[in-house]
């Protein structure tokens, strides 16, 4: 892309005065400066070097290669999470470090004819910069939120462990506080353990749940259904007079869909026996 001043030129410029351009940078970033060592040990970012490509790729209008980097950059930084507030710190000294360089840069060449110039090469600079910012922190803030859903499923799959204690016996006990996204986990445990274990009969202990809401309660009952389209029966074990009365007053029924019985012990021993 043909521009009115040289990127060539000025990219060359700042390679060749590369030490001075560093110093000047970290003198920019002095909180970040401290801690450029402890940064490189701890996600292998060598954010100096790093600094050079943003100014460059800034510079030619390399957009492209400019956000593929900047996303790069958030999934670094979110992985080892590091802290946000240095990254902030260190783009805006390169945002003040890159102009300084461009005015020196201006004062030995007299790159720019009149204001025109400048204000174009003023958004220029400008835009690239923040559209670096932008890509990095929601590249940081998707991996973050990656991150924390998989760890979440991670854990429902682990609160809710489905025990076989037969060939085709199985017991789940649920504890804890319930909604529908917990309900979608274990929905989707409970079908494919069904067809992995070949269960038969699923004896679900709730004595560890004092109430669901009204959308929870019905997503249960598309549970008991998705069971027994499997083949296989359900038990239902425990239930609280809390959660009785909440299903009661919702209309729920239960008939043909699953048996009840008062407690986890007794079901054992009538299925065991």
């Amino acid at each position: 892309m043909k521009t009115f001043y040289d990127t060539r030129n000025i990219s060359e410029y700042i390679i060749a005065n590369n030490v001075k351009f560093q110093e000047r940078l970290l003198s920019e970033a002095v909180n970040v400066a401290s801690n450029i060592e402890g940064i490189l040990k701890a996600g292998n970012i060598d954010l100096l070097k790093n600094a050079q490509r943003v100014v460059l790729y800034v510079v030619e209008n390399s957009i492209d290669e400019l956000i593929s980097f900047a996303k790069q950059e958030g999934v670094a930084w979110a992985k080892h999470s590091l802290t946000l507030e240095f990254k902030l710190e260190w783009v805006h000294a390169i945002r003040r470090t890159l102009w300084y360089f461009i005015e020196l840069y201006n004062q030995e060449n007299k790159n720019f004819n009149d204001a025109g110039d400048f204000f174009e090469l003023e958004k220029s600079v400008n835009d690239g910069i923040d559209e670096f910012l932008n890509t990095f922190f929601i590249s940081y803030s998707q991996y973050k939120d990656e991150l924390i859903l998989s760890q979440r499923k991670l854990v429902e799959h682990l609160s809710a462990p489905i025990i076989p204690v037969s060939p085709t016996v199985a017991v789940l006990p649920l504890i804890g506080q319930f909604d529908s996204y917990r309900m979608d986990i274990i929905e989707e445990k409970i079908l494919k353990e069904i067809a992995r274990l070949k269960i038969l009969t699923l004896i679900i202990d709730l004595s560890g749940i004092s109430e669901m809401d009204e959308m929870t309660i019905s997503h249960f009952q598309k549970v008991l259904i998705g069971i027994n389209l499997m083949g296989s029966k359900s038990v239902i074990t425990g239930l609280r007079p809390e959660l009785v009365r909440q299903m009661v007053n919702l209309g729920i029924d239960l008939k043909g869909l699953t048996q009840t019985k008062a407690t986890l012990q007794q079901t054992l021993n009538e299925h065991l026996a």
